[in-house]
């Protein structure tokens, strides 16, 4: 039976990694082979932020296994390499950032999703650094448009200068639901990127189910291209990440379930 989540193609939804222990009691079947893990995860879902890109440099043989272990439709995030973003001047990242957008990504083809750079809680918008850094990322590798997100974490870049500063590079900001990092968001980008880090052990899909309404409200709203008129509908993407880690899952299909994309067979 082929369980491919029957997606609206402006719409992907998914959770962080596909490897986390107690997931093998409450979302993969038991018994599963942790190798089969990913096929499983991607065919319940239809999109995962991938964190291990940020700690460990991969090699182009990996990305293509995954490839080839997801189904058409399927996208990946990946976190951007910390040795890019984990520094006290941007402007001399360089490097890192092309050893990273190099090291073989571009052989999730069609599965590549936008690429997350996340910033230490504690870097502060300096705007000239910031410009710099920003003036670093590739706009395509192997002419592949890329779509950089923005992961800053510190309260001083809640400004409209940084919105501006990233429109004007292309960039999107990650709207982050937590009570740790503040929720930065622009209205006027061409994709949403959503973090969701309330959830919470003691409800079965972490959010409760007035929440996830809510948050289906707004994805409704950002992929019907609520803009000036003509505009197009706009790509959003929606991780179920942190909090209480085991019920991003569960989460994460509330959503799906919410917005019409559940799995379907075929």
């Amino acid at each position: 039976m082929d369980t491919t989540p029957s997606t609206n193609q402006h719409i992907r939804i998914g959770i962080g990694g596909w490897t986390f222990e107690p997931w093998r009691d409450n979302f993969y079947p038991a018994g599963l082979a942790h190798s089969k893990e990913l096929h499983y995860a991607s065919r319940q879902l239809s999109a995962i932020e991938v964190n291990g890109t940020y700690y460990s440099t991969f090699k182009p043989p990996t990305f293509a296994k995954w490839h080839g272990e997801t189904p058409d439709g399927f996208l990946f995030s990946l976190k951007a390499s910390r040795y890019a973003t984990n520094r006290r001047v941007l402007a001399g990242a360089g490097d890192s950032i092309a050893r990273f957008v190099d090291s073989g990504i571009a052989e999730l083809r069609d599965k590549l999703g936008p690429i997350v750079w996340q910033f230490m809680p504690t870097k502060a918008f300096e705007p000239e650094d910031f410009e710099a850094f920003l003036a670093l990322l590739p706009r395509e590798v192997d002419g592949r448009r890329l779509r950089h997100a923005l992961d800053v974490r510190h309260e001083s870049f809640a400004t409209p200068a940084f919105l501006a500063l990233a429109r004007r590079y292309g960039c999107v900001p990650v709207c982050t639901d937590s009570d740790n990092f503040p929720a930065i968001a622009d209205a006027e980008a061409d994709f949403a990127y959503l973090r969701l880090m309330r959830s919470q052990a003691d409800v079965p899909t972490g959010y409760p189910p007035g929440a996830i309404a809510e948050w289906a409200q707004g994805v409704r709203a950002w992929t019907g291209g609520a803009r000036p008129s003509g505009a197009r509908p706009r790509d959003v993407f929606v991780y179920f990440i942190n909090g209480a880690k085991e019920r991003a899952p569960a989460g994460a299909m509330a959503l799906m379930a919410q917005l019409g994309l559940g799995a379907s067979a075929g």
